[in-house]
């Protein structure tokens, strides 16, 4: 982190602005500058550190500024009315902190009573500032700010395009966009109390002019290569802390899940990935990796992708998921109204969110894209299947009777049906696919199949006879079992999988637990899935 501060520094822009996905150490590295600048810091956090061995560099620049920083990440709201309380609320707050601006005889008693409309409270304890005084708030406090101390103010603002992103949601983006516009615009556009400015955001939405004419202003996305260490963890600094930790043996895991993302020319680890897994490893809740990005967001951009996808659409999904690359133009520029202007455009939201990321060299203007790693691998294959649930249950008969076909052990229908509904899923067939992985996919089709069945008692993995049979159904009310085994039928070899499975619920004695609560007839299924055909063996 040394070097970013120095780099800033060195290579210092009026404004700069880092673009990365979301949980990849932009508020961390926000609050370190914040603590790093900011007059009144205790130096002593940075003892040990790299930067503290600078003792020239620490003694010019360290403590010396006063800083403004803020986060745009809870600004939201259905209404323009709530977004704009919340931003009172974010400045506000921020304001409130240096309250001694109140009493500065330094400023004059004019600035003196502006500031403290900045901090001023409605009779519900709400911040009560203008419309006209928000949209002038970080100018003002930033003039405020330099008259006291003698000093420019260095302005840190995080997340700044969420509020741009509900508002699009929500149905006043054209009012969020011009507000944002005028609340930078009087903040960094002839600024003279400004020493420098530094945003984060996950786009860059440079189409809005929401940065238009401001002098010296830089953009870093993850396809520069300046910068590129800052945002994430590297190999190196992975290995550093499994080691410290411990945890050397967790590398070839971490890596799998964690890694495979390329910024500028350098591969980089999702850092609360990485963090959060040695935390649980250490304190023993885990013993294997997990998803923890899943749960930073909705990840409907995935989900709202998949349905809107035409076959050839679907082609390249399969082929990304299936451990391929594909090649598209990526535009960083998008701003929020253009996601459903162009089917391209959300290949590009995919990219710059994390979703999906470059690999090998750039040509013709094309960005080579593939899914980094095992977690957002695990991300797609949800979406996948509650998009196809979701899509099977449209036709609510037919579905129906594909399960029905199982209770009258109609083995035509029911590989018939099967087939019909993976030809309209994305398959998971690539050979560096793990073959168990590949009958999990089979698997959870099937079982999202079954899921609405009235009267259908369904288990998965559940524990029968000497071991853990894929799936059994129990029709109370006829008194039928169901047992089914799946396998991954390789190289299309459809008899000899299907005999397989057979042998298995044979020799595991599947059936005991059907018995043993009651069910008079047995169907015993060995289904046998390649690509997106299948085969079933009954007896």
């Amino acid at each position: 982190m040394h070097f970013l501060i120095r780099n800033l520094l060195e290579n210092r822009s009026y404004v700069t602005l880092f673009t990365r996905p979301r949980r990849f150490g932009k508020t961390l590295n926000m609050s370190m500058l914040k603590y790093f600048f900011e007059t009144g810091s205790d130096p002593a956090l940075f003892n040990g550190l790299e930067i503290s061995m600078d003792a020239e560099f620490c003694s010019k620049y360290q403590g010396k500024f006063p800083v403004i920083s803020i986060s745009l990440k809870s600004t939201e709201g259905n209404t323009i009315e709530k977004a704009q309380k919340k931003f009172r609320s974010v400045i506000g707050s921020e304001a409130v902190r240096f309250s001694f601006l109140s009493d500065s005889e330094r400023l004059n008693e004019t600035e003196r009573q502006q500031f403290a409309k900045l901090i001023q409270l409605d009779d519900k304890g709400e911040f009560a500032m203008s419309d006209e005084l928000l949209e002038n708030s970080l100018l003002m406090l930033s003039r405020f700010l330099r008259k006291h101390y003698g000093q420019k103010t260095i302005i840190l603002i995080d997340e700044y395009d969420v509020p741009l992103d509900k508002a699009y949601q929500s149905g006043y983006y054209d009012f969020m966009v011009e507000f944002i516009r005028n609340l930078f615009g009087n903040a960094f556009k002839t600024n003279d109390s400004l020493y420098f400015a530094v945003l984060t955001g996950c786009l860059r939405i440079s189409k809005e002019r929401i940065f238009t004419g401001l002098n010296n202003f830089k953009v870093y996305t993850v396809k520069d290569v300046r910068y590129k260490e800052y945002f994430g963890f590297t190999d190196t600094e992975v290995k550093q802390i499994l080691e410290y930790y411990g945890l050397s043996s967790q590398y070839h895991a971490v890596k799998e899940w964690y890694d495979g993302y390329l910024f500028g020319n350098l591969g980089i680890y999702c850092p609360w990935d990485v963090i959060n897994y040695c935390g649980d490893l250490r304190d023993g809740s885990v013993s294997e990796p997990q998803n923890y990005w899943v749960n930073t967001s909705s990840n409907d951009i995935i989900r709202n992708f998949i349905s809107k996808a035409t076959a050839s659409t679907k082609s390249e999904i399969e082929l990304l998921m299936n451990g391929g690359s594909i090649k598209k133009k990526i535009r960083q520029e998008l701003t929020y109204r253009d996601l459903d202007s162009q089917d391209d455009n959300l290949w590009s939201i995919l990219f710059t969110t994390g979703y999906l990321t470059q690999c090998g060299k750039n040509d013709s203007g094309m960005t080579a894209l593939v899914i980094p790693n095992k977690e957002i691998q695990w991300i797609f294959e949800e979406q996948i299947q509650d998009w196809f649930q979701a899509e099977s249950k449209k036709d609510i008969q037919t579905l129906e009777n594909f399960c029905r076909a199982f209770e009258k052990n109609d083995i035509t229908a029911i590989e018939k049906g099967f087939t019909s509904y993976l030809r309209k899923t994305i398959s998971i067939r690539d050979t560096s696919i793990k073959k168990d992985m590949k009958e999990n996919f089979y698997h959870r089709i099937l079982l999202g199949l079954f899921a609405d069945m009235i009267g259908w008692k369904v288990r998965s993995n559940t524990e029968s006879g000497d071991g853990y049979s894929d799936i059994s159904v129990e029709v109370e009310d006829k008194e039928i079992g169901i047992i089914i085994e799946l396998k991954y039928a390789e190289n299309a070899a459809f008899d000899i999988a299907c005999k397989k499975a057979l042998k298995q619920i044979h020799d595991r004695n599947y059936e005991d637990a059907l018995v043993d609560d009651g069910m008079k007839t047995i169907y015993r299924y060995g289904i046998a899935c390649y690509k997106k055909r299948c085969k079933v063996i009954s007896e």
